[in-house]
């Protein structure tokens, strides 16, 4: 009795870590420290059957409805960089955006940075950044 116990929260944990890994919310990190030094959130996801070279249009789209200024994007790279400046202090905040062909997918990062002395909401630049790679689907 007791194995199967064990067993069944050990696939429970396992099928829990593996639903939430995948979902862009579940892939969110944060790294630095607030004001004290430069921020880096990060997220990504994985688009199976969807191909890199096709999303980066409806991204590019994403991040300008989110208010960034001086989108760029790079075809050959699958890359989108952008920026914000929401300050008024001329310190530049940065967003890159990354289409890479994973199997037969796509996975899309996204990492925003701030400079340090800035700081900002977490929940904030999670629900954008999720916004913005879970656009690659639109």
């Amino acid at each position: 009795m007791k194995k199967q116990v064990i067993l069944a929260f050990l696939f429970v944990v396992a099928g829990v870590s593996a639903g939430h890994a995948q979902s862009c919310e579940g892939n969110f990190k944060v790294t630095g420290v607030p004001l004290i030094t430069a921020m880096t959130y990060k997220t990504s996801y994985d688009f199976p059957k969807v191909k890199a070279d096709q999303v980066l249009k409806a991204l590019a789209q994403a991040v300008a409805a989110e208010g960034f200024l001086g989108i760029q994007v790079n075809k050959s790279l699958g890359a989108i960089d952008a920026y914000q400046e929401t300050t008024g202090s001329g310190r530049e905040q940065t967003l890159r955006i990354v289409a890479r062909k994973k199997g037969t997918g796509t996975r899309v990062d996204a990492m925003f940075n701030i400079q340090q002395g800035q700081v900002t909401s977490e929940k904030v630049v999670r629900k954008g950044l999720c916004d913005i790679v879970m656009s690659a689907t639109d």
